[in-house]
């Protein structure tokens, strides 16, 4: 038994996935799933990473914060946009669009 010299990852998801027939191929199901979970993960680390920069810049630019640290709260935002375990896990072209409810 030989030893891999590295871990490689498949980054994209599985070729043989159908959205529309799911449960047709239950092992391309599987490995969809994984997918979106390494990318979420991904992105929730992404967004760590980023909020300690901001917490850093924050200490040590003092007053001056809120020029000097805009790109830094801009990327922050961006990247916490609909990212989190509570949200809805679905990739972004599966969701309907919002219905637009009239004030009358």
């Amino acid at each position: 038994m030989v030893r891999k010299a590295k871990v490689e990852f498949d980054e994209l998801p599985p070729d043989n996935f159908d959205p529309k027939n799911p449960y047709g191929d239950p092992v391309a199901m599987l490995e969809y799933r994984e997918h979106l979970v390494r990318e979420k993960w991904i992105q929730i680390e992404t967004a760590k990473i980023i909020r300690e920069r901001l917490r850093w810049c924050y200490r040590i630019e003092g007053i001056n914060h809120h020029k000097k640290c805009r790109h830094l709260v801009d990327q922050y935002l961006e990247s916490t946009r609909g990212v989190g375990w509570g949200k809805d896990a679905r990739p972004p072209e599966f969701h309907e669009p919002k219905k637009v409810v009239d004030a009358e």
